[in-house]
């Protein structure tokens, strides 16, 4: 079985009754795989949906899909982590958002596979990424 972390763009679609992605994920939570969300990613996806048109419905049914996908807590390590993490790919040339760098911190702590189609993870050593929006 897998453990996932996903970033806001794979969390989203989730409120779409027919979406592709959201028949994917529910079908892999069945088989026995896990999924979370982190802080940051919850407060992307909330604001992210209560923007939208159909904000109400967006977040009913994000509130019922919540009880299939915990949230795991940024903690001061992570923070510290995060912090690092940027200052390395800084000094290699590259920049990393401070959201983006705290869920990549997350996602190594518990040794997850980040599902995100942002490529700004890629320079990230050791962490393991999907894009299943492809």
């Amino acid at each position: 079985m897998a453990s996932y972390l996903l970033d806001s763009n794979h969390a989203s679609p989730l409120v779409t009754l027919h979406h592709p992605l959201r028949k994917q994920i529910l079908g892999s939570l069945q088989d026995g795989n896990t999924f979370f969300i982190c802080v940051p990613v919850l407060s992307e996806t909330v604001f992210g949906l209560s923007l939208l048109p159909r904000a109400a419905q967006n977040l009913a049914e994000w509130t019922a899909i919540r009880t299939k996908v915990p949230c795991l807590i940024v903690d001061e390590d992570d923070a510290y982590f995060a912090a690092q993490l940027q200052v390395g790919l800084r000094q290699r040339g590259r920049r990393l958002e401070t959201v983006d760098a705290l869920i990549a911190s997350i996602a190594l702590r518990y040794d997850l596979v980040l599902l995100t189609t942002d490529k700004d993870f890629s320079a990230i050593p050791d962490l393991k990424r999907e894009n299943w929006l492809v």
